[in-house]
């Protein structure tokens, strides 16, 4: 469907929608670390055989070395595209506020995945400060039809004027679906010419002298990119006729807006932008001079609000303009309900009184929880028996931060990716008498961990990692990393996670199945006893993986275990202190094995104290 090249109309996700406006606009090259709402753009590109493929693209080790390699291609006279989830752009920071500056010969649209509602991250930051910060222009869509749209734009503006732009994608907009037509694609033979020219721009930002040219190469093309701003055909007007109020508002909140909208008697005008950087400045001021109140509506921090508000100050406009009433407009997704809780706190008598709550019967919480057969959970269940109720353990991002859940308790502070060995390094410091334990798993050590155990050897801190090794990223769709065999597009060499911690000066390394629980716990309790910085590898292939892969080749869950009601004392050591989902606690105490769920693993068997638990033929 991606190649085709005639013009045709199909219902997609916004994340495929992109990729097939990368494939019409020339993309050559793209890059990415995953992380929801995005990696469904990856799979969209996966669904492409990779010798028809028309651009390269690569899981890159993390979202700075995305942006690095789509940036150097970029100067090389490469349309390019990184794309990445919202605290992605945190790691690529460093690079990316000096793109701006930079003579983009191909240009560069970056792809972000915001994500309010912190559906899948540890917060809701908003992106839009970190693009006014770097002169980056943002276009926000709507729809998956806008995403389409506003990239072919995007990318038409990069191109023109060498420079990268953003589309901010949300994860409403990236996982929602609609019917988008396309438009024609002619395949083009690749260009293999390299650009790169140092004397015809300057890439060295060093001292004023060059700094401040760059500088204001920047500043010139956001004044560039305002003059488009203003005539974009994205900034749309709904004229209810009400010049008493008004509306402006952004992305989904305008889909939401318009849903809630349809219980006011008297609608207020609305006024939805395409570009929340830079803002068309006369499109807003005529906007504002032509009513006598206007509500901005966006979601998360009150970015527009500022702006507009200066606006209107600048204009001398009396218009008055209402923003953001308390802290709950800056927190979660601005879907219809939370839009009507904004609005009646905006305009009481604009919308009747309506009730939002679900109806009938509602389905039961379903908590967070490690897959059956995971090996992090026996990984946990043996650590935990090593350690101390007072020892303090740090984790890190990835599936096994579902390990601070009870009844494994493990991990009591988190920050961000790679964190686990620099805070605990920290935590070590005066402390005698409290051992730490830090975990970080095998993707995220290769996307920022080395540099905490650098530091770690280099600083002799005192205190143990678990590397929690599974061979996949395994929480964003089981994407490949340098230790799995190969990469997005075949083999590769595999780098030895115990080799290169060797080589990185790591005198303590122990590599021990996770499931082999006595041994981990043996292990563990070895290495913390020790001075000094020490690693345990716990590793175990995902078992979720593992058995998707089992099941493409044909072949189900061979045998499964089952609890022996005979034997069985009620300790419910599998239930509280292992807590695999497969076991289901009864009314009449009993305990039982879900058929749904049971993979067969078999890591349960030796928790239970009375040996009640063993495998049944299926």
């Amino acid at each position: 469907m991606l190649l085709r090249k005639e013009p045709f109309s199909e219902i997609v996700m916004g994340d495929t929608a992109i990729v097939r406006a990368m494939i019409e606009a020339g993309v050559r090259v793209a890059t990415s670390y995953p992380g929801s709402p995005t990696p469904e753009i990856a799979e969209a590109i996966a669904s492409v055989p990779f010798d028809q493929r028309p651009f390269y693209f690569e899981f890159s080790t993390n979202e700075k070395v995305a942006l690095e390699v789509a940036f150097g291609a970029s100067i090389n006279g490469h349309l390019s595209c990184p794309f990445f989830k919202s605290v992605g752009l945190n790691v690529a920071a460093d690079s990316f506020v000096q793109l701006s500056m930079m003579d983009l010969l191909g240009g560069m649209v970056i792809v972000l995945g915001d994500d309010p509602g912190a559906n899948s991250s540890q917060n809701e930051q908003d992106n839009r400060h970190l693009a006014r910060l770097a002169y980056v222009p943002v276009f926000e869509p709507a729809t998956p039809k806008e995403a389409y749209k506003m990239f072919l734009e995007a990318a038409d503006l990069a191109k023109k004027h060498h420079m990268p732009i953003i589309v901010r994608l949300t994860t409403h907009v990236c996982h929602a679906k609609e019917k988008v037509g396309f438009g024609h694609w002619e395949p083009r033979p690749l260009d293999k010419t390299s650009r790169f020219d140092p004397k015809t721009s300057c890439y060295i930002p060093l001292t004023a002298a060059t700094v401040y040219p760059m500088k204001r190469r920047a500043l010139q093309n956001i004044d560039a990119v305002k003059k488009y701003a203003e005539d974009s055909p994205f900034n749309t007007t709904v004229d209810n006729s009400n010049k008493e109020r008004g509306i402006i508002t952004v992305g989904l909140p305008f889909l939401s807006l318009m849903d809630t909208l349809q219980f006011a008697e008297s609608k207020p005008d609305v006024l939805k932008l395409g570009m929340v950087y830079p803002l068309p400045e006369k499109t807003i001021v005529d906007f504002m001079a032509s009513h006598e109140e206007v509500k901005i509506l966006e979601e998360l921090d009150n970015f527009i609000e500022l702006e507009i508000k200066s606006l209107a100050f600048d204009h001398g406009l009396k218009t008055k303009i209402l923003g953001k009433k308390d802290a709950e407009d800056w927190i979660g997704e601005y879907v219809p309900e939370k839009v009507y809780q904004v609005m009646k706190k905006t305009w009481n008598d604009l919308l009747p009184e309506t009730d939002f709550s679900p109806k009938g019967v509602l389905p039961s919480p379903r908590p967070p929880q490690l897959c059956p057969g995971c090996g992090h959970r026996s990984a946990f269940y043996a650590v935990k028996r090593a350690l101390k109720g007072t020892d303090i353990t740090v984790a890190d991002i990835g599936c096994h931060t579902l390990g601070y859940l009870e009844p494994h308790e493990m991990g009591q502070v988190l920050l961000c990716m790679g964190h686990s060995t620099g805070t605990g390094s920290g935590l070590s410091l005066f402390n005698d008498e409290r051992k730490v334990v830090a975990f970080i798993g095998d993707s995220t050590l290769f996307h920022a961990g080395l540099p905490g155990i650098i530091n770690a050897v280099f600083n002799r801190h005192n205190l143990t990692l678990v590397i929690m090794e599974n061979g996949t990223t395994a929480m964003t769709g089981h994407q490949d990393h340098p230790g799995s065999g190969k990469n997005f597009n075949g083999p590769t060499d595999a780098i030895s996670i115990k080799k290169m911690l060797e080589g990185l000066g790591v005198n303590s390394v122990r590599v021990v199945d996770a499931y082999s629980q006595e041994k981990l716990t043996e292990a563990i309790k070895e290495a913390v006893s020790e001075e000094g910085f020490s690693v345990v590898i716990a590793t175990h292939p995902c078992m979720l993986k593992f058995t998707r892969e089992q099941r493409r080749k044909g072949k189900g869950v061979e045998r499964q275990v089952s609890v022996d009601k005979e034997k069985c004392e009620h300790i419910y050591e599998c239930l509280k202190a292992f807590a695999c989902p497969t076991f289901q606690l009864m009314d009449d105490g009993s305990v039982i094995t879900s058929k749904e769920l049971c993979i067969g693993d078999g890591s349960c068997i030796q928790t239970c104290p009375v040996r009640a638990i063993g495998y049944q033929d299926k």
